[in-house]
C-alpha cells in the first residue's frame, strides 16, 4: 500500500519542490480540501484557466467547488514545478479515447509527465508517474450503494462481496471499486470500459493484473478508499479486444 505525501500549499514567496519519482513508480499526493480550501480559492484567480474556474463555478455545492478549486490548484502548482513553468501556463489537454478517439482520453501536458486527478467530498488525490497512471479516491459507499452495484463487478467480485458479512461489504467494495477506477482512467477509458471485464478481488490485497498494469491501494482517511494504477514501461496501451473477460 502506498501513503502519499500530503501537499501544503504555499504562501507568497514559497516554491513547490521538483517532483521526483523512480522509474515505475508513482508520487502521490494528498488534498485536504476541508483544511486548506480557503488557500487554495486565494490562489486560484492566478493558477487556474478559465475553463477551470468556469467549472469550478458552476458546480451547485459549495464543498464540491471548494474541493475542485483545491485539486486543481495543486495539480497545476506540482505539474508546474516537474515541468519548470508557471502554473498557470501549464499546457493542459486530452489524449485521443482508446475507445472512440474522441478528444476525451486521459489527460496530458506533453511534456512527458503521466498525472492523473481524482476528489470527493473535501479530499484530492493526484498521481506523476513517467508512465501512464489512474488514479481513484472515493468516499466508502453506503450498503444500499453496494446493493445495487455490485452486480455491475466481475462476477468473482460479485460473489466475495456476497459471501462477505453485510458489515464488511462497504470497505471491500471501495477497495475494488477504486483499483477498477484507478486502471480504467490510467487506460484512458474511465467507466467506459466497464467494470466487469477484468478481475481485482475484493480482498485487503489487489488481485495481480491487469496484464502490463500494477495496480496498489493507497492509505487515505478513514472513510475514503484509493487505488493507483501504473503501466509498466514501454507497455502499449490495451485495446478493447485485448482486454480479459
Amino acid at each position: 500500500m502506498y501513503q502519499p505525501e500530503v501537499f501544503a500549499f504555499p504562501e507568497d514567496g514559497d516554491r513547490i519542490p521538483a517532483l521526483p519519482f523512480p522509474p515505475g513508480a508513482p508520487s502521490l499526493w494528498l488534498v485536504d480540501a476541508v483544511r486548506h480550501g480557503g488557500r487554495a480559492q486565494r490562489l486560484a484567480p492566478g493558477v487556474l484557466d478559465a475553463g477551470e474556474l468556469d467549472r469550478a463555478a458552476r458546480l451547485a455545492l459549495a464543498a464540491d467547488r471548494s474541493c475542485y478549486v483545491a485539486a486543481h490548484v495543486a495539480l497545476r502548482l506540482l505539474l508546474g514545478a516537474r515541468l519548470g513553468v508557471a502554473p498557470d501556463a501549464v499546457p493542459l489537454t486530452r489524449e485521443p479515447c482508446p475507445s472512440c478517439g474522441g478528444p476525451h482520453g486521459r489527460p496530458a501536458t506533453g511534456g512527458g509527465v503521466h498525472f492523473s486527478l481524482s476528489h470527493t467530498r473535501g479530499v484530492a488525490l493526484l498521481a506523476f508517474a513517467d508512465a501512464p497512471v489512474g488514479v481513484d479516491v472515493e468516499v466508502v459507499p453506503t450498503p444500499e450503494v453496494v446493493s445495487e452495484i455490485a452486480g455491475q463487478l466481475h462476477p468473482a467480485e460479485s460473489r466475495e462481496l456476497a459471501e462477505l458479512p453485510a458489515e464488511q461489504r462497504p470497505a471491500a467494495f471501495g477497495r475494488v471499486w477504486t483499483r477498477k477506477e484507478a486502471h480504467l482512467k490510467g487506460e484512458g477509458t474511465g467507466l467506459a470500459g466497464g467494470l466487469a471485464a477484468e478481475y481485482m478481488g475484493t480482498g485487503l490485497l489487489p488481485r495481480p493484473g491487469p496484464a502490463g498494469w500494477t495496480v496498489t491501494d493507497v492509505e487515505v482517511p478513514a472513510g475514503y478508499a484509493a487505488a493507483v494504477a501504473v503501466r509498466a514501461a514501454g507497455r502499449p496501451p490495451a485495446r478493447d479486444g485485448d482486454r480479459r473477460k
